[in-house]
C-alpha cells in the first residue's frame, strides 16, 4: 500500500509539474508577443524617405499672416515645383479663398491641427477633435479628403502618432529644417537646406516669414540644377508595405 501510494503520489506530482510547467511557458510566450504588438503599435513620424530617385517634398507650416502665399505659390509656378501645406484650422477660417487658390494650383494640404496646440499635452478626445475639424474644413472648401498630419511644433507622443493612425492619417514630420522661423537670413537658409537635402528629403518651411521669396527661388533653381523633382509629401512616402525606422526614415518592407 505504502509502495502504491508513493508511486501514485509522484505520478500525480508529475502530471501537475508538467502542465504547470506549460502554463508558465504559454503565459511567458504570450506575454512577449503581447508586449512586442505594444512596441509595434508605436510607429515612429515619417521624416524621410529611403528612395534612390532624385525627388524631395518640398512643405510649408501655415499657421498665421497670410501676406506671402501668392508669392510662394507664383515661385512655384515657375519652377514647376509642387508642395503640401500644412495648414491650421484657425488659419482656414480667415483664409478660404487662398485654401482653395493653393488646392487649384495642384498643390497638396495636409492638417496641422485646428489651434496649433502642443498634442502631447491635450487628451486623446481633445487630439481627434484638433485634427477631424481641421480636414472637416479642408474636405468643404476643396473636396478632397485629408491623410497628412503634421504636429505642431513637431511635437509628438506614442497616442499622437497612435490616434493619427487610428484616424487613418500619416504622421509627417522632416529631416530638413530650413531654420526660416529663426530669421537668420536667406545665405544661411539655403546654405543649411543645400548642404542637408539628399534624396527622399522632406524640408520644412513656413509661410510667413521674412525673404520667404528669395530663397525659395534660388533653392528651387538649385534643386533643378542638381536634377531634383520637386513633389508632394503623398508622391514621395510609401503607403502601403512600408516600415518606419528609429530616425524616422520610410523604406518599403521587405518581405520573407
Amino acid at each position: 500500500m505504502n509502495s502504491a501510494y508513493k508511486r501514485t503520489k509522484a505520478f500525480i506530482v508529475s502530471i501537475v509539474l508538467f502542465f504547470g510547467t506549460l502554463f508558465i511557458i504559454g503565459c511567458f510566450v504570450l506575454g512577449i508577443k503581447n508586449l512586442c504588438c505594444v512596441f509595434q503599435r508605436y510607429e515612429t513620424p515619417i521624416n524621410r524617405v529611403d528612395t534612390k530617385d532624385k525627388k524631395i517634398a518640398i512643405t510649408f507650416d501655415v499657421a498665421w499672416g497670410s501676406e506671402n502665399i501668392e508669392e510662394i505659390l507664383d515661385i512655384l509656378d515657375r519652377h514647376n515645383a509642387k508642395a503640401t501645406f500644412f495648414l491650421v484650422g484657425s488659419w482656414i477660417d480667415d483664409n478660404e479663398e487662398l485654401v482653395k487658390e493653393i488646392h487649384n494650383r495642384g498643390h497638396e494640404i495636409g492638417n496641422h491641427s485646428n489651434t496649433h496646440t502642443s498634442f502631447p499635452d491635450i487628451s486623446n478626445e481633445d487630439k481627434i477633435e484638433e485634427i477631424t475639424s481641421t480636414s472637416k474644413k479642408v474636405e468643404n472648401l476643396t473636396g478632397e479628403k485629408v491623410n497628412l498630419f503634421r504636429p505642431p511644433f513637431g511635437k509628438v507622443d506614442k497616442d499622437t502618432v497612435n490616434t493619427c493612425k487610428f484616424l487613418g492619417y500619416y504622421t509627417i514630420k522632416w529631416d530638413v529644417d530650413s531654420g526660416d522661423w529663426k530669421n537668420i537670413g536667406p545665405v544661411h537658409i539655403i546654405d543649411r537646406i543645400s548642404k542637408n537635402t539628399s534624396p527622399g528629403s522632406i524640408i520644412l518651411f513656413h509661410a510667413n516669414v521674412r525673404d520667404v521669396g528669395t530663397y525659395l527661388d534660388d533653392f528651387l533653381t538649385y534643386l533643378e540644377n542638381k536634377n531634383y523633382s520637386m513633389v508632394t509629401i503623398s508622391n514621395l512616402i510609401y503607403q502601403k508595405n512600408y516600415k518606419v525606422n528609429t530616425s524616422g526614415e520610410q523604406s518599403i518592407q521587405k518581405r520573407d
